[in-house]
């Protein structure tokens, strides 16, 4: 909970310059640390050849994608209106020098981009802005976006208000651009879950643009016993179910089946999957969603050449490179593509056929086709 403090005009000036200071540094550093390198170290040629690839972003959490020129908008409207919250202000600063060095930090980044995110205006700019960063310009990021958010009631919004806002800015964008997965997390009681999956229910049978449910947040959190059939009545409706799994070494063998018991068509992460649960995954050919700069900065992977992603290549299983949060991660998905290509230590070094044919899975396991 933030402690809100007053501040005179003046200072709500400097704040202002500050914040707009900030803003133009953004703008011309928005992809950072590994995949910074990995694009630097691209030909033209091959740049445009990833910006060309037809692809898909499967797993990109709306709060975590918000363009910083968004959120310092949205912040310079907050403190227009409200007083100025000492807590938002550290948060920035924290996005400003992000050094994360495991999962909690991470999590910790998230309550001031939320208190900036609590009314259905400010909402539905956000996810416009996400919008817009991955699909809009002369060279989008991707060619489809599915976004994900969990539905967050506050002072100003339902739940169900939540989701309508964020479902209807997708709206704006074709059918066969953008579409919206509802997030739970693993941290909410039972009634919270139906509560969410319920709304993701009742919204898709009114032929709103929602086509699947997210498992995310804290991965040691929650009794997954308690979820199962809430999974199963959103599978029944036809919703597609994408779990993060696995996230950390902590995550036990039993935690991990009993998410696989929940018949997933897409796995998030699933770093640490351990025998019996490969074996499973493989079987099912559920197509995992790959986070290279989001495992290397979380330090759940220790390097490029360490990464999974090269055990579920060797096995032609399908996968789907994502960018999990751009917002901490100053990433984008064509950055993300550069550490396919880039040379090694700076990247896989596969070639572009190679590169080209993960394109094509990420395709062919959006949720749309999944479950068609």
């Amino acid at each position: 909970m933030f402690m809100a403090t007053r501040r005179a005009p003046s200072i709500l000036r400097k704040t202002d310059l500050a914040l707009a200071s900030r803003s133009a540094r953004y703008s011309q550093h928005s992809v950072a640390g590994h995949a910074a390198n990995a694009l630097g170290s691209l030909t033209s040629a091959q740049i445009s050849f990833i910006q060309k690839l037809p692809k898909a972003e499967l797993h990109a959490h709306l709060n975590g994608s918000i363009p910083v020129p968004v959120i310092l908008e949205l912040a310079r409207d907050h403190a227009a209106s409200e007083d100025v919250s000492s807590g938002i202000q550290e948060g920035l600063k924290r996005l400003e020098n992000v050094e994360l060095k495991d999962l909690n930090e991470f999590f910790g980044l998230f309550p001031a981009i939320y208190a900036l995110t609590s009314t259905p205006p400010a909402l539905a700019r956000a996810a416009r802005g996400v919008l817009s960063e991955f699909l809009d310009g002369d060279t989008p990021q991707c060619t489809y976006l599915e976004l994900r958010s969990t539905p967050r009631a506050t002072s100003q919004m339902t739940r169900a208000e939540y989701v309508e806002t964020v479902v209807t800015e997708v709206e704006r964008y074709p059918e066969d651009k953008a579409a919206l997965i509802v997030s739970v997390n693993r941290t909410m009681t039972e009634q919270e879950v139906e509560e969410c999956i319920g709304i993701a229910r009742a919204l898709k049978a009114k032929g709103r643009r929602i086509v699947g449910i997210d498992l995310c947040g804290d991965p040691m959190g929650g009794d997954m016993n308690t979820f199962a059939r809430h999974f199963a009545d959103a599978k029944r409706d036809g919703l597609g179910v994408t779990l993060h799994i696995a996230e950390t070494t902590a995550n036990t063998s039993a935690d991990t089946l009993r998410l696989l018991g929940f018949q997933p068509d897409r796995l998030g992460h699933a770093t640490f999957l351990d025998d019996t649960a490969k074996t499973l995954v493989l079987k099912n050919k559920s197509c995992i969603e790959i986070c290279l700069s989001s495992n290397l900065l979380c330090k759940t992977v220790s390097s490029l050449d360490q990464h999974h992603v090269r055990y579920y290549l060797a096995q032609q299983h399908p996968i789907s490179i994502c960018t999990d949060d751009t917002l901490p991660f100053q990433t984008s998905l064509i950055a993300e593509y550069a550490l396919l290509l880039a040379p090694a230590p700076l990247g896989l070094g596969l070639s572009e056929a190679e590169v080209h044919r993960i394109a094509g899975m990420s395709m062919d396991n959006r949720m749309c086709r999944l479950m068609a």
